[in-house]
């Protein structure tokens, strides 16, 4: 039954991208703002996560709202924990303001998603490219943050299994620290429900953690990305318990019998 369930769902996300695609490229080409073509791109996300509800049980509770700035100039990074593809149709879906992800741009080449990310105002690079790449990521991001739009990023760069820790890399704090905003870290049980390279997906809840703002005035990278691993890390071991073992007795002070 899940799989027929997650199959209507990917149907219904492969044909419903098609009308929005094309509005979007329709507002494109008749000089439609980048604002309005994010509400057109975000309408579909949103589409795409209540329907993963509908079909497929999975729905979403979020706690942690009150940590996001208000201030409708203030630029943040968001750094999210990645898991699955849910976090990133439902991050834009629950923010109150527009998004840019960092992505590769292999992404592109996929028709109608990749033609509706290719229209939007993101920052797609290309690996290969090193660090011609970042320079790429903080020259767009400044552009962006100062317009108030959020850069959001996976700092473990690709989805890691339920209960694994991937490798964070420091790139997002890099960037934080060059343009002088400050980081969210991001919790994100989307594997409980949608577990990374899997077709089915299963009832459930999926609970977002949004962290307090920490700034990343006279912060290192190296130890802002510790401090920001640390948080969503033990977060995710109070929000999913049963995925991470428990930690052994300290067996160091027991007497020996």
């Amino acid at each position: 039954m899940s799989f027929l369930r997650s199959l209507v769902h990917m149907l219904w996300m492969g044909i419903t991208v098609i009308p929005y695609t094309l509005l979007i490229l329709l507002v494109r080409v008749c000089g439609g703002s980048p604002a309005a073509r994010w509400t057109i791109a975000r309408a579909w996300l949103k589409l795409s996560v209540d329907s993963a509800g509908w079909f497929c049980g999975v729905k979403y509770r979020v706690q942690g709202m009150e940590h996001l700035p208000t201030d409708p100039q203030q630029g943040v990074v968001l750094l999210c924990k990645h898991q699955s593809t849910y976090e990133t149709f439902l991050m834009p879906a629950i923010m109150p303001r527009a998004l840019a992800y960092v992505f590769k741009k292999e992404l592109l080449s996929i028709p109608f998603f990749g033609w509706s990310i290719g229209s939007l105002d993101m920052i797609h690079i290309d690996r290969k490219h090193g660090s011609r790449a970042f320079h790429k990521v903080v020259e767009q991001g400044k552009r962006l943050l100062a317009q108030g739009i959020w850069v959001i990023m996976f700092p473990e760069g690709t989805r890691v299994a339920r209960g694994e820790v991937g490798e964070y890399k420091t790139g997002a704090t890099r960037l934080a620290i060059m343009t002088g905003v400050p980081v969210v870290p991001i919790a994100v049980t989307s594997a409980k429900c949608w577990p990374r390279k899997s077709f089915v997906k299963t009832p459930g809840v999926v609970d977002v953690s949004i962290g307090p703002m920490i700034p990343s005035a006279g912060r290192k990278h190296e130890e802002l990305m510790e401090e920001v691993q640390a948080w969503i890390e033990g977060e995710m071991r109070r929000l999913d318990p049963a995925a991470y073992p428990a930690a052994l007795p300290d067996r160091s002070s027991t007497p020996a019998a």
